[in-house]
């Protein structure tokens, strides 16, 4: 019986496995590892095909539970674990990084991970690193996560400023200083060199900030 439990959830896992890359557009190798059963279980055989659910969690990656059911005379349902290692690449770290740090090519590298113990999450594309701003120190090899990049400021507190303001295609510059620092999209306190009036723009650029008219 223990072949027959092994074989079903074997297959049932492969095929789910297959179906979640093809839905998920994921490009990936994987590796599917069913646990050892409990050699002291005692099933009596199932003369129809075994029914195999995923019992949890639910998508067929990391650890697994399946739900194993027999519907023919001797009706009975049993657990099974396992393990599906899904590898992808991802961005990790190619020597220590220190906070704040704005990370260049040099810094970073693809390497193969299996993804299913990845639980903050990860990067798979360099862009999604390059220029940003590291939110905490990093070891070699370590993974980078959504978690531990921000935009990096393209503007200082103390830089001179261009200010920019559009009104029905009229559009006006002046120049000004930060009064704190901002990444691109976010809105910082600007104080127009001209007439010393503090207001709020959003940072566009280096070195340009855009205000509403």
């Amino acid at each position: 019986m223990s072949d027959q439990l092994i074989g079903a959830t074997r297959e049932f896992l492969e095929l789910s496995v297959s179906d979640y890359l093809q839905r998920s557009s994921i490009s990936g190798r994987h590796e599917i590892e069913i646990k050892r059963i409990d050699p002291r279980l005692r099933l009596p055989t199932c003369d129809n095909d075994l029914t195999v659910t995923l019992e949890s969690p639910s998508e067929p990656v990391g650890r697994v539970t399946m739900r194993v059911r027999c519907d023919s005379t001797a009706r009975w349902t049993v657990f099974v674990p396992g393990e599906v290692h899904l590898y992808r690449d991802v961005v990790i770290a190619q020597r220590p990084l220190k906070r704040r740090a704005v990370l260049s090519s040099a810094d970073i590298a693809l390497a193969e991970r299996d993804i299913g113990s990845l639980n903050q999450g990860y990067l798979t594309s360099l862009n999604q690193a390059l220029g940003k701003k590291l939110t905490r120190t990093l070891r070699p090899d370590q993974v980078l996560t959504p978690a531990t990049i921000e935009l990096a400021e393209a503007v200082r507190r103390g830089d001179q400023v261009t200010i920019t303001a559009s009104s029905g295609g009229i559009q006006v510059r002046m120049p000004g200083e930060a009064l704190s620092d901002g990444a691109v999209g976010r809105q910082i306190s600007v104080r127009n060199v001209r007439s010393s009036r503090v207001v709020k723009a959003r940072v566009t650029g280096p070195g340009q900030v855009e205000v509403n008219m």
